[in-house]
């Protein structure tokens, strides 16, 4: 059986498949709905629908207060070029798997190299100790992301 915040995620994710880009939802109306606390949808918001994984959530608290989250277009080339921006010089573990993840989701990435993907980035694999672990997972998961664009990119990933 499911946990609460897989619950809530899917519902959140089916919102999603009625057609629009851009949801507006009410926290305690979702957490009514849930019967759980409104921290149990702001913990779903920041680790289920994050930037990583396509996602920007904006927030308003207050009386009117409402939470708007966006789900990005995606064009291949775009946004793999997106990625290896918000990868940055360092990344972690769970934000390296976010991003293999959405990109698996959004069918940019086929199941064998999300699998590939994740071997890489694995710190069983990374045998170094932090923040150097980090620094290596970003500059294997650009390089990666680099050859599938195909681009001049990938040259510059591979003098690493």
């Amino acid at each position: 059986m499911p946990n609460l915040a897989d619950v809530i995620e899917n519902f959140i994710k089916a919102m999603f498949q009625e057609g629009s880009s851009i949801l507006e939802i009410q926290r305690n109306e979702l957490a009514s709905r849930f019967r759980c606390a409104p921290s149990q949808i702001n913990y779903v918001l920041t680790t289920r629908f994050t930037l990583e994984r396509g996602y920007i959530v904006e927030s308003r608290r207050g009386g009117g207060g409402y939470i708007r989250i966006k789900k990005l277009k995606i064009r291949d080339d775009d946004f793999l070029r997106e990625i290896i921006e918000i990868v940055g010089d360092s990344i972690s573990s769970s934000r390296a798997g976010g991003l293999v993840e959405f990109m698996l989701e959004e069918g940019i990435i086929s199941r064998r190299e999300a699998e590939l993907f994740r071997a890489a980035i694995n710190r069983n694999n990374l045998d170094v100790p932090l923040p150097e672990r980090d620094r290596l997972r970003a500059r294997l998961l650009k390089a990666m992301v680099a050859a599938l664009l195909g681009h001049e990119e990938n040259k510059g990933a591979r003098s690493l």
